[in-house]
């Protein structure tokens, strides 16, 4: 048997989904993409991204969950390309204060999320 598949989305956790859907939107342009509420609320699903790329990124915020989210000593992230001056676009994330790691030998550098998710910016070439 043959799959065919496609990445849809990845899923991250929020201690303040209005916060996140803020920093999602300045830092990156994503903009929220369709919802799914809990009829009790006990939780939101929401998902961001761009409408032209299939991928989404799901935020989800849980009612009852407290503190931060114990991220570990995982090393994974998001990773982004972005169009236009890429050295314009890490000054404005430097302003931000959202950088958290730049590796200058490679050309790249990280932002990190409100609830400390890393997320690699990379030139669209």
């Amino acid at each position: 048997m043959e799959i065919k598949a496609r990445f849809d989305h990845m899923n991250v956790n929020v201690t303040d989904l209005d916060r996140s859907l803020k920093f999602y939107k300045e830092a990156l342009g994503f903009v929220k993409l369709g919802e799914i509420r809990h009829p009790d609320g006990a939780f939101i699903i929401t998902y961001i991204g761009t409408p032209d790329q299939h991928f989404r990124l799901e935020l989800t915020w849980l009612r009852d969950h407290e503190g931060p989210y114990e991220l570990g000593e995982n090393e994974s992230h998001l990773a982004v390309r972005v169009e236009g001056d890429y050295d314009a676009i890490r000054e404005y994330h430097r302003a931000m204060g959202a950088i958290c790691f730049e590796n200058k030998e490679m050309g790249l550098y990280f932002i990190n999320d409100p609830d400390d998710y890393w997320i690699e910016i990379l030139p669209m070439k």
